[in-house]
């Protein structure tokens, strides 16, 4: 572990007062086996060894491979964890991960994506063990949408803190701080549109617009398109909004909302970015038999049929952790406290709850602010 590494572990530990009086708060573990799939930044470190020292088991692989930091893999592995994970390990790998942390046989499930419960349902794989299970993003509560799971879930995504603080707020302040650093251009002058008008997406347009912006709205959900109007933003479908920006940014958690019919009418110069939790929102792989080469690091130029270029910002993976640094670590104190709180719940009074899919009580996650 480097030593700029280990100061800035420790400064993080320092800004997370919540998260450290949480895991405080956390009863004995020993004997839980929690298998936890996640974004494996510096921000998770703190929760890990804190969870580590009350005695707990953990197998972790990371939710998106593109935001995978190694110092803070093997930080994770010095502490006694079992990690199989690492940057941009390739979808082979990831699967086999999710697989090898079903067949360690895990107590509970700490989950960014329901990779591991969709795994058990589509594999109508035999998991006996698991007591309880926690999901954290909007994304993975869809993907239980029409699960019948063994065991109870608990969704914390969908809280006020969460949806109020991370989603609506951070998200689109650290994507746009993370356009900037990488292209280092500012949105004065220039178009924006924002495909996805859930929290994210209004933070997405909010930050955008304080930062400069002229902004545009896509929403397929009638009642959010109305209240994207209602916010003040031009509204109206993909097709018809796209070929009118400078930037496009995703936030839908949703499979090829810009696909290649749409990337094929962009204007010279367009650039593309996703905030949402999967990488293929913006349909990339058709970019690829384009001629291309990278104009900035993490900044790929495409030329598009109609000889207009485009530019993709970190080959469509979630902008705001593969190319900047996500919450800020005061921000994320706050959704870190919560978790664990969430972890504490799950393992005691929420083990108890018969199998099915429930909102995070407020009894349990309120005392973390």
């Amino acid at each position: 572990m480097s030593d700029s590494f280990s100061r800035l572990a420790a400064w993080s530990r320092l800004q997370m007062p919540r998260t450290q009086r949480a895991l405080q708060q956390l009863p004995d573990l020993h004997g839980v086996r929690m298998a936890m799939s996640m974004h494996l930044d510096i921000k998770m470190l703190p929760l890990v060894e804190g969870l580590r020292e009350k005695g707990a088991e953990l197998y972790i692989t990371t939710c998106n491979p593109t935001t995978v930091r190694n110092e803070v893999v093997d930080a994770m592995r010095d502490c006694g964890t079992e990690v199989n994970a690492w940057k941009d390990m390739p979808m082979s790998a990831y699967q086999a991960a999710i697989q090898q942390a079903l067949a360690w046989e895990p107590t509970h499930l700490c989950e960014m994506g329901a990779d591991f419960t969709y795994e058990i349902q589509q594999q109508q794989r035999q998991v006996p063990n698991i007591i309880a299970s926690l999901e954290a993003t909007g994304s993975g509560v869809n993907r239980l949408q029409g699960i019948l799971p063994t065991y109870p879930i608990f969704n914390w995504d969908d809280l006020p803190v969460k949806e109020g603080l991370h989603n609506r707020h951070m998200v689109g302040l650290t994507t746009w701080h993370a356009f900037f650093n990488t292209t280092r251009l500012s949105l004065h002058e220039k178009k924006v549109l924002i495909v996805g008008y859930g929290t994210v997406g209004q933070g997405l347009a909010d930050s955008a617009r304080a930062y400069g912006g002229q902004i545009m709205v896509a929403e397929a959900d009638p009642a959010r398109r109305v209240q994207a109007a209602y916010d003040g933003w031009l509204t109206g479908s993909v097709e018809e909004l796209a070929p009118l920006a400078d930037v496009i940014c995703t936030a839908t958690g949703a499979h090829h909302v810009v696909p290649w019919s749409v990337l094929q009418q962009l204007k010279d110069g367009c650039f593309l970015l996703n905030s949402g939790h999967r990488q293929d929102e913006i349909e990339h792989e058709a970019l690829d038999a384009c001629p291309h080469e990278t104009a900035l690091p993490l900044v790929e130029g495409y030329t598009l049929p109609s000889g207009h270029r485009v530019y993709l910002i970190a080959n469509g993976a979630m902008a705001n952790l593969t190319a900047g640094e996500g919450d800020s670590l005061n921000a994320f104190d706050v959704t870190l406290a919560v978790m664990t709180t969430g972890i504490g719940h799950i393992v005691g009074e929420g083990s108890r709850a018969s199998a099915g899919v429930y909102l995070l009580p407020q009894k349990v996650w309120q005392p973390a602010l």
